[in-house]
């Protein structure tokens, strides 16, 4: 459905917030980048100091757009993954502002114009889906868990409205199976629960399907109100409890979902 034009206060809110955010987001980036140029040689793909600043332009993010943001538990130490539902582009500023993290991602993203950008700069790890290709990703989590990485996976595979959690899928913790992965390795479920403006739709924050980035962007950036966005950690639990991905991913599905109000987790 098309949105309504915009009225001249609206469009004085997404010029407001929104260059605000591009300057952030894009100067981030440029510092980042002319950090990594000697993060790299001294450290290779440990990075000891670029993740803070994308974890300052995640929570500043927030600020400017006037979204509320809190967090509640503890992040996880040690070697592990981290879990979470997905409800919305806004999730990568969320479980980037509290906690060191590096997304695991389908491939196709690191083609896309400015996400994938972004996404490449900040270490996100790409992936195919594909059985074939399973003992290169077991390669590659190997490397990055090693030198101290928490890797950040969606398991539903697609965004979500923001009120429910879909079924995780089992096929994706495969790789975390490998017996040198199993002894040592810690996931943590995070629930992201957004909360609407007052009197909006409770699915204002949420973009899922064949939503476009660009109207949804204008619409939050237009939103003279805000709403807020919590993310809870949750205890994590060891990788060598279990023996079958299957039960491993419903006992995650179930600690996101426990999250949300009862209400909203159906």
């Amino acid at each position: 459905m098309p949105q309504p034009p915009l009225t001249l206060s609206a469009l004085w809110r997404v010029i407001r917030r929104g260059v605000p955010l591009a300057l952030l987001v894009f100067g981030g980036l440029l510092v980042l980048l002319i950090v990594r140029l000697i993060e790299r040689p001294l450290y290779g793909q440990r990075r000891p100091i670029t993740p803070y600043i994308t974890q300052m332009v995640c929570r500043t993010a927030f600020r400017v757009m006037g979204i509320r943001y809190s967090s509640r538990g503890v992040p996880m130490q040690g070697p592990g993954a981290v879990v979470a539902n997905h409800a919305s582009w806004l999730d990568i500023f969320a479980l980037n502002a509290r906690k060191r993290i590096y997304f695991v991602s389908k491939a196709e993203v690191a083609a896309w114009p400015g996400i994938g950008w972004l996404a490449r700069a900040t270490g996100t790890v790409f992936i195919k889906r594909d059985r074939r290709e399973a003992a290169s990703q077991i390669a590659v989590f190997r490397e990055r868990l090693a030198v101290g990485h928490k890797l950040l996976f969606f398991p539903e595979g697609t965004s979500t409205d923001g009120l429910r959690v879909l079924p995780f899928k089992p096929t994706l913790f495969a790789a975390f199976f490998d017996p040198d992965l199993a002894q040592r390795l810690q996931l943590q479920p995070v629930t992201v629960r957004y909360t609407a403006p007052k009197g909006l739709d409770p699915r204002f924050y949420g973009w899922w399907g064949d939503m476009d980035f660009g109207p949804h962007l204008l619409q939050i950036l237009a939103q003279k109100r805000q709403g807020s966005v919590t993310v809870q950690y949750h205890p994590p639990v060891r990788l060598m409890d279990f023996t079958d991905r299957k039960a491993l991913a419903k006992t995650l599905e179930d600690k996101v979902r426990s999250g949300l109000p009862p209400h909203e987790g159906t």
